[in-house]
């Protein structure tokens, strides 16, 4: 075997286990009852949108492929920020850095309690806050480089198995009921059209153990995704994500540990 050929083969290892985490069977996961959702869509989520550079050609301040930096920037608020609507509001600078100490906090960090969270005054919600204080907000979510280049991106270049897609779904399912929302890596490689990130909030289970998952997609702050998983086949569906054509994709779980 080739030092190419193993590498690959450890990397295929290392994503297996990472779907590995502690979850319950998923036919004994589908039997639960649907939780409230883990966030509140348009209350806990951005009110601008991560742009496609495909129709802003000439947007001279496109705001584009920032959605991992913003999905994670979603959980960072949701376990380390704590809204103030009754304060005195603050200059768009003293925002900035508020906003930067909350994305500096790894995402998979146990939530604060709320006297030790950041304080954002004069804003009631993170939707409200990002629509009034936009610039401020962006300038203080740091860089977008190493999302990029994070090495567990290269998965989506590897086969995936059903076993691996259901147990994203244990996880992902296991974690919405313990008010945790999780991030997923999302593609339908070969095609280049979905490449991308989202944050699972919801599910509800459908005829047929069809699970449904509401997500907040970075790209439309208007209206919630959706993506479905068929336990029969194995497999996710595309049903309404921004911009994508309804069809098979593939999910990975991020940000969830040091190395994941």
């Amino acid at each position: 075997m080739t030092v190419a050929a193993r590498l690959s083969t450890a990397l295929l290892v290392l994503v297996l286990a990472a779907g590995c985490v502690s979850a319950p069977p998923l036919d004994t996961g589908l039997g639960v009852s649907a939780p409230p959702p883990a966030i509140r869509f348009g209350v806990d989520t951005f009110a601008f949108p991560n742009e496609s550079r495909s129709k802003n050609r000439d947007k001279p301040d496109l705001y584009a492929n920032w959605c991992f930096v913003m999905v994670r920037a979603v959980t960072q608020f949701h376990r380390f920020a704590r809204f103030d609507p009754g304060a005195e509001r603050l200059p768009a600078a003293q925002y900035t850095e508020r906003v930067s100490q909350v994305a500096a906090r790894p995402p998979w960090d146990d939530p604060l309690p709320a006297g030790e969270r950041v304080v954002i005054p004069g804003y009631a919600s993170l939707y409200d806050f990002s629509r009034a204080e936009e610039a401020a907000v962006k300038a203080g979510l740091g860089g977008r480089f190493w999302t990029w280049v994070h090495w567990t991106n290269w998965r989506v270049v590897f086969p995936v198995p059903t076993a691996h897609q259901q147990g994203l779904v244990r996880e992902t399912m296991a974690e919405i009921r313990a008010g945790r929302p999780v991030q997923w890596l999302v593609t339908n490689l070969p095609s280049v059209e979905l490449n991308h990130t989202v944050l699972a909030y919801d599910y509800r289970v459908r005829a047929a153990e069809i699970v449904e998952f509401d997500v907040y997609d970075p790209n439309d702050p208007s209206s919630p995704g959706l993506i479905r998983f068929d336990p029969a086949g194995g497999r996710f569906e595309s049903t309404r994500v921004f911009d994508t054509s309804v069809g098979t994709i593939r999910a990975y779980r991020m940000y969830y540990g040091p190395l994941l």
